[in-house]
């Protein structure tokens, strides 16, 4: 039996695993490492963060993006964005040098066991563990408009479905959202001679400045501080205090994880994007259908006016929702027991992550409800691992504090879903 089990291979898996191997944790990982990364971005994308808020988490801080960047010869430098391929690249150099080598199968199955919990994989093993860590990453999340959810996938898509964008070259596509993903898909879609344009029900597209310099005199440090997830002193808090987030009132933190970071292009993508790609702000699709191997859409503005137009193919750039009912693994009698933030359907977690259901961790987008946007980001990754372990080895402590790794107890009875916030330790 495992002191702990990761299920994810990404940078918060991989960062959890690194310091649970440190901390003397017998721990297996399941995943292939940046699997996400390698299969759902396009070439040719950038990370949004800069180099520096961007760092997988092992306990000696030694294995940064600027250590793999300076070993291949190409220094991470502020202000110049990292190409996903070459950031996919750093995880697997974390992986080789940091954590514990990935099984690569699949995990089908979380459910209460013996001592803890069994955990099976795809081809049926099954796997004995005292804890787990759900560190499965976005795409159990991914979030579709209810009005193109059904159609088939050659005419209707994700953006994270797309590992590469060039089957549609020559053709039409619109893209749905305003965010990030959705104005560099349409962009790389327009360099590559796809007729493109984006719908969104935005009035305006939103673009970020360029970041200040590190090095700026006391008084703009004071008024705009650099943080992981941009300048400013909003951005301070959701960077650096996520445990105060997690403090918040249930309903306040559900607000801001919907709202705040609110969809924007990075500053380096609009010139690329402006004039090369046909823009419909205040817009929404709200009918579509198959129409001789097309799309037949129809499109609302906020004064009720509609459009209607034809397209090859939508992708929908609209983000990943985690709510609880979207992952399949966990066994239902452990899922639906979950406290969940307010009404979002994101789960509770403690201040050391774990959930209501004792011995069940979570790390990455599944956490976010409870500690805020930073953990939307691998800027989180840190925070979590650290304070992640911690709890672990506190779980698997025996009942009179002393530091041998034992078998948790018996799990209590599982709360009500939707319990309060606050009063999880």
């Amino acid at each position: 039996m495992y002191d702990l089990v990761v299920v994810g291979a990404g940078p918060y898996g991989l960062s959890v695993a690194a310091h649970a191997a440190r901390a003397g944790l017998d721990v297996k990982v399941f995943g292939r490492p940046m699997a996400s990364w390698l299969r759902h971005m396009p070439p040719g994308m950038f990370l949004k963060s800069e180099p520096w808020a961007s760092n997988l988490s092992d306990p000696d801080g030694a294995h940064t993006l600027a250590a793999y960047s300076a070993a291949q010869g190409t220094p991470a430098r502020h202000g110049v964005p990292v190409p996903v391929r070459f950031f996919a690249a750093y995880g697997l150099w974390f992986a080789r040098q940091a954590a514990p080598p990935a099984d690569e199968r699949e995990v089908v199955s979380v459910r209460p066991g013996p001592g803890g919990f069994l955990v099976t994989t795809a081809d049926g093993e099954p796997v004995l563990t005292r804890t787990v860590a759900l560190a499965v990453g976005v795409m159990p999340f991914v979030e579709v408009p209810e009005v193109l959810r059904g159609l088939p996938p050659e005419l209707a898509s994700h953006s994270s479905h797309h590992a590469g964008l060039g089957h549609f070259e020559g053709r039409d596509v619109t893209v749905v959202g305003a965010g990030q993903a959705a104005l560099e898909t349409a962009a790389l879609l327009a360099e590559q001679g796809t007729r493109v344009r984006v719908v969104a029900r935005s009035p305006a597209l939103d673009w970020n400045t360029p970041p200040p310099p590190l090095a700026r005199p006391l008084a703009q440090r004071v008024r705009g501080p650099h943080t992981g997830l941009g300048c400013g002193w909003r951005n301070w808090l959701y960077a650096e205090t996520p445990g105060a987030f997690r403090r918040l009132p249930a309903a306040t933190r559900a607000r801001v994880f919907a709202s705040a970071l609110g969809p924007a292009g990075a500053w380096w993508l609009r010139e690329r994007f402006e004039g090369a790609v046909e823009v419909r702000l205040g817009e929404q699709i709200v009918a579509a259908a198959p129409a001789g191997g097309r799309l037949r859409l129809r499109l609302a503005d906020a004064d009720g006016g509609t459009a209607r137009l034809e397209t090859d193919h939508v992708v929908a750039a609209t983000g990943f929702t985690p709510a609880l009912d979207r992952l399949a693994l966990l066994a239902p009698e452990l899922r639906d027991g979950l406290a969940t933030v307010a009404d979002g359907g994101g789960p509770e977690a403690s201040g050391c992550f774990e959930s209501s259901y004792p011995g069940l961790f979570l790390a990455g987008l599944l956490s976010a409800p409870s500690f805020g946007p930073s953990m939307r980001f691998v800027h989180g990754a840190t925070y979590t691992a650290e304070r992640l372990v911690r709890g672990v080895r506190r779980r698997l402590r025996p009942a009179g504090g002393s530091p041998g790794l034992v078998a948790p107890r018996a799990a209590e009875k599982l709360p009500a879903r939707g319990r309060a916030a606050g009063v999880m330790p």
